[in-house]
């Protein structure tokens, strides 16, 4: 026995809970049996086409050939996980299309699992589309298998059929759509091959018939759970079979339907079951479902053994050999720098910083303002230092904007080509030194560009506690383009010292800090589970797509903290309390950092932007006001010191106010720590440069 629940007569009606349970167990045991749970398949309700699906198996390509360019990208509620919805037409309506998160299970264990989840859990009369990987089917099939669980009607696509095809694996769709009872197609979705099937399968959906069978002592626990689980989008025995493997994430949910006398029997169940087995629950059941998904592998595909390994299956190898990939990983990093660092942060920018806003868009806005406005203040606040029209739409356009956009363009080649997730492979080892995983590098390199475009893509990890030490690191000491260029720039007239003693203090604390937090912060790491996508040729369109796509993220997302820190600036310097926050702080930065007091405004400033604060120190050093070891003191300093401004809001908007203001005060500790031992001991050791 898995357990014994006792079982009432009668359960109230109208229970004093949100949306109770409506009726007894026994009349709901009575439906169940007459199969009146079952989900109503037919087209003519639906009112949304859900995508579903592993990672990298191209749903969002998919999604682009339904929605076109009519798309949407927002958070799901109560989360930083985006979701991107448009809408598609379909028998003569407009109905909406969502793409869910890439998932690996529907048992969820990271964020964008319980996105999706919860969107089927959610999401009445929508049609089910699973998007799947023709050449990983086993994969595919244990997201089928929970979705058949959950009773819902869904079509089968596997995509990539023509990889599948080269890697010599033949699949009878036919078998198929006969084991599991879903209908299944195959597709190209890069060359829009079968594309068009998808809408005209979704009018005669099916409920799936794959059913999996777990130990008699696992059926008997979900049964008593299910017998006490509300009617809901998704099958009782879903859900019961989710809270029996222990899935946290459902908390909430049901206590918001279910009293809290009858979740505590439930967890007495789900007690009682684990103790008479001794691996997991949610071990036993994946193990289940993969001896059902195998057997159906076995019937329904043919693998004819390749003589001859294709030129991209060889790069793809070699990407991630020990030796080579270690040199194909510095050579992409490399070009990555060149890119976005250099062509990216120093060509265009100055370009569009220089000629096209400085010679035509803040010019035109400054000669029009002294014309049409004549109040003192708000022409300031238009076209001052501090100005709307001249600052904020200077940063957001012409620094970050063409960052971002070689960002982009390289992120979408690397994802395009199946680079990325090699990347993130080879980089492993090194960020699990410091509690991190491979995916770290991404938004680390990011960070090169713009910390705060960096925070905002943390959103690909799967661990809040991953987010929170990645976060911490990229507003700690990892300089933005524009800063480091400032700071290339004050240090190519010493000794390339200089440059070695900067990058070693500041590469020394951003591993310790990682350690640290690592081994404090609540949480666990995540796994580090990647499908290694086969090496191919990028395609144009699909990149253009990606990246008009992101760069309308960008303008929707970044954009207006740009402006909200620029009219936050206005405010401080009108009020004159940046003067007094100056005055405040000279006497600790000249006792403590032994720098001149003259820097104090440098600090200031690169609270407000990095690369000003920067240029601040580099007019003093061109001076001759800092001698060399100062200089040093100075950069390590302000590398590590507060986020800017707009980083600051973006990092409140992502983590909160509370990890906001934490991380801030723990950065501004260390930065002003690290740099006063840093003057010490140049100080007792007299170490000059």
């Amino acid at each position: 026995m898995c357990g014994l629940l006792e079982k009432r007569e009668k359960f109230p009606l109208t229970p004093p809970w949100k949306r109770g349970i409506q009726g007894d167990l026994q009349v709901k045991k009575r439906r169940r049996a007459e199969g009146m749970k079952k989900k109503d398949p037919r087209p003519e309700a639906a009112k949304k086409i859900v995508l579903v699906g592993n990672p990298n198996v191209g749903k969002s390509v998919v999604f682009n050939y339904l929605t076109g360019k009519y798309v949407v990208v927002s958070n799901y509620p109560g989360t930083t996980v985006e979701v991107s919805h448009g809408t598609t037409k379909w028998r003569g309506k407009n109905i909406t299309v969502l793409d869910t998160p890439g998932v690996n299970s529907l048992l969820p264990t990271s964020e964008d699992e319980i996105v999706t989840r919860n969107i089927l859990l959610n999401e009445k009369d929508a049609l089910i589309v699973q998007v799947a990987d023709a050449k990983n089917l086993r994969r595919s099939l244990l997201i089928s298998s929970q979705l058949a669980e959950m009773g819902l009607p869904f079509l089968l696509v596997l995509n990539m059929e023509d990889e599948a095809r080269e890697r010599g694996i033949k699949i009878n769709y036919q078998e198929l759509s006969s084991l599991t009872g879903a209908r299944a197609i195959s597709t190209v979705a890069t060359q829009k091959k079968n594309l068009e099937k998808i809408t005209e399968e979704l009018g005669d959906l099916r409920e799936a018939t794959l059913n999996i069978s777990y130990p008699p002592a696992l059926e008997e626990a979900v049964s008593q759970i299910a017998d006490f689980l509300p009617e809901e989008n998704i099958s009782p025995r879903s859900i019961a079979i989710m809270l029996l493997s222990g899935d946290k994430s459902l908390k909430r949910w049901l206590h918001a339907r279910l009293p809290e006398s009858r979740v505590n029997e439930i967890e007495a169940v789900r007690r009682s079951c684990q103790a008479g087995f001794d691996q997991p629950i949610s071990y036993l059941i994946n193990q289940a479902r993969l001896e059902k998904v195998d057997e159906i592998v076995r019937r329904v595909t043919i693998i004819n053994p390749i003589k001859r390994k294709r030129l991209s299956t060889r790069i793809g190898e070699l990407s991630v050999h020990p030796f080579w990939g270690v040199v194909i990983l510095i050579g992409a990093v490399y070009l990555l720098y060149q890119v976005i660092g250099v062509f990216g942060a120093g060509v265009a920018v100055d370009f569009m910083e220089e000629t096209v806003f400085g010679e035509y868009i803040n010019p035109f806005f400054l000669r029009w303002t002294e014309r049409l406005v004549p109040v003192a203040w708000l022409r300031d606040l238009l076209v001052g230092q501090y100005g709307l029209l001249t600052m904020a739409r200077t940063y957001a356009f012409a620094l970050i904007l063409p960052i971002i956009t070689f960002f982009f363009i390289a992120f979408g080649l690397m994802e395009d080509s199946g680079y990325l997730p090699r990347l993130a492979v080879m980089s492993n080892k090194i960020f699990r030194l410091i509690g991190l995983n491979g995916k770290a590098i991404l938004p680390m390199i990011l960070g090169l560009g713009c910390a705060t475009m960096a925070t905002l893509t943390t959103r690909i990890l799967e661990s809040k506690r991953d987010r929170i030490i990645v976060t911490l690191l990229l507003a700690l000491g990892v300089p933005c383009s524009a800063q480091m260029a400032v700071i290339f720039g004050m240090l190519s007239g010493f000794s390339p010292m200089l440059v070695v003693l900067w990058g070693g203090v500041v590469g020394l604390v951003l591993a310790v800090v990682g350690y640290l937090a690592a081994r404090y912060l609540p949480g666990e790491s995540s796994d580090f589970v990647l499908e290694l996508p086969p090496i191919r040729l990028p395609r144009i369109g699909n990149i253009l797509i990606k990246t008009l796509s992101r760069i309308e993220w960008y303008l929707k997302e970044a954009v207006p903290l740009f402006a909200l820190s620029t009219f936050i600036l206005f405010i401080l310097d009108r009020a004159e309390i940046l003067i007094h926050i100056e005055n405040g702080a000279a006497p600790f930065i000249k006792g403590v950092l032994g720098l001149p007091a003259e820097t104090t405004q440098a600090f200031l400033i690169g609270f407000l932007r990095r690369d000003y604060g920067a240029a601040g120190l580099l007019a003093l050093a061109r001076v001759h006001a800092l001698s060399a070891e100062q200089i040093l003191v100075a950069i390590v300093t302000l590398t590590l010191f507060v986020p800017c401004l707009a980083n600051f809001l973006v990092i409140v908007k992502e983590r909160g106010w509370k990890i906001g203001v934490a991380i801030s005060g723990f950065i501004l500790a260390v930065a002003f720590t690290v740099g006063g031992l840093l003057n010490l001991i140049l100080k007792i050791t007299g170490f000059k440069i």
